[in-house]
């Protein structure tokens, strides 16, 4: 798919000479004329990157930045500051302000393509996490909450053969993040799979640093993990060649350390926020699939299982059996003790049942006080056995409600085992509801199987 570039610049000749520069790789590129067109424009448009002059009028480049990550429809959007000056100041303020990057004026082609396509790769993994994330939570019907700590102290590794330079990077950092130099880690065993951020120097002679990015773009566990380089002025080609491979950002040397801080607290930003996008989308999946009072699966996850079940039995593959259990009396419960006494009896009913079936079998909650238990490979007659265990376990004990306060609780359960060859799942779930209601009106507290198949009139005698 195209990458869509945003250019911002209030002259006309510097943004048709980008979007000249950018259209000959085949980006598909927009303009803006001002920071406030640029907000407009990225609202509406969601580009892939935003190019964006540090000096226009109305609102310059740096505070349409600063508005734009604090903006969360805009935040994952990475940009990169256009200067016609190479400041220092300017491009600590830019970086402060959130900005990606940086480009001085005349824009060299090569630089601009690759910090392009650097950080297109980014958006693109977000984008992808944003999506499924947000259909996730769709699925699950619940605003998330995340436990990601996006200020905490980042772990940065530093690799450097100079030890003298690699201390002196740590220190740089020290008091923000927590660094850890190569031959520390080796020492104490630290994975770059538990760092937030790696800083490779491209002056190791006893590692080839385009190769090792390379490798670390290839693993699962690294795939994502930034890349900070540290390059003399004299590897800039070879620096900008890392940036296509897979490194993140680059810092020359002589080392400005408010620069290094303000560099890497932009890669650790971004890295967070991938972070918490994956994270948020785990717990969506869960929340989609599990009943939040109980934390058995829920009714949802229940049928697609039971689906897939039931085609592999009724394909001549092993039996499945259904428990459908009802917990007796519950109601009164409610009525005399309130709804979080019910919640609670609910909770370790559903413990109890989770800790007396197989690792193998499903227990869900159908709904209410009602709950199914899936056991695949499972005989009507070894189904029968399994429910009565349970029965038992339910019973064996009182169910605590508050200090010094219980309740003895009792299940009725029916049993169905599928018919093959052309069982449903609408009527594998009726025959237990029938066993089921059997049981409640044979006294409750008992576990009655589903009734034989009628005979037919060839078999009558």
């Amino acid at each position: 798919m195209t990458s869509r570039v945003l250019v911002v610049d209030d002259i006309e000749a510097n943004r048709r000479l980008l979007r000249a520069k950018l259209s000959t790789e085949y980006f598909h590129v927009t303009l803006a004329v001002d920071g406030y067109d640029a907000l407009e424009r990225a609202v509406a448009e969601e580009p892939d990157v935003i190019l964006m002059d540090v000096m226009m009028p109305r609102m310059d480049g740096v505070e349409a930045c600063r508005q734009l990550k604090a903006d969360p429809r805009t935040e994952h959007i990475p940009v990169v500051l256009v200067t016609a000056l190479n400041e220092r100041e300017d491009r600590l303020r830019g970086l402060g302000a959130g900005a990606d990057d940086f480009l001085t004026k005349p824009v060299n082609d090569v630089h601009l393509l690759s910090r392009v396509r650097a950080l297109t790769r980014f958006k693109m993994v977000a984008d992808e996490l944003r999506k499924r994330e947000a259909s996730g939570r769709r699925l699950g019907s619940i605003d998330l909450a995340t436990s990601v700590r996006m200020t905490e102290p980042a772990r940065i590794l530093v690799v450097d053969e100079n030890e003298r330079q690699a201390r002196r990077i740590c220190r740089y950092l020290e008091g923000l993040h927590r660094p850890i130099s190569m031959t520390e880690a080796s020492q104490l065993g630290v994975s770059t799979a538990l760092v937030d951020l790696m800083i490779i120097s491209m002056s190791n002679e006893r590692v080839d640093t385009l190769r090792l990015c390379g490798y670390l773009r290839s693993l699962e566990a690294t795939r994502d993990l930034p890349i900070l380089l540290v390059a003399d002025v004299s590897e800039e080609k070879a620096a900008v060649r890392a940036l296509e491979i897979g490194a993140s950002d680059i810092v020359f040397k002589p080392i400005d350390h408010e620069e290094l801080n303000a560099r890497v607290k932009t890669q650790v930003r971004k890295k967070r926020y991938l972070d918490m996008l994956r994270q948020r989308l785990d717990q969506s999946m869960e929340l989609a699939v599990t009943d939040q009072l109980t934390g058995l699966h829920n009714r949802r996850y229940m049928t697609g299982q039971l689906v897939q079940f039931l085609n592999r039995a009724n394909r001549g593959g092993s039996p499945v059996s259904i428990l459908m259990a009802d917990l007796d009396h519950f109601k009164k419960i409610n009525d005399f003790y309130g709804h979080n006494a019910g919640d609670e009896v609910l909770r370790e009913f559903s413990r109890r049942l989770q800790d007396n079936i197989r690792p193998a079998d499903l227990a869900c909650r159908f709904g209410g006080e009602e709950f199914i238990v899936i056991m695949p490979d499972t005989t009507a007659a070894l189904a029968v056995q399994a429910a009565e265990r349970l029965r038992v376990k339910i019973c064996e004990r009182p169910f605590q409600l508050e200090p010094g306060e219980s309740l003895n609780m009792t299940m009725s359960g029916g049993v169905a085992t599928v018919r093959a060859p052309d069982d449903t799942v609408e009527g594998l779930i009726g025959r237990a509801d029938d066993a089921l209601y059997r049981a409640k009106r044979g006294g409750r507290n008992l576990v009655e199987p589903e009734r034989a198949p009628a005979s037919s009139p060839s078999q009558t005698t």
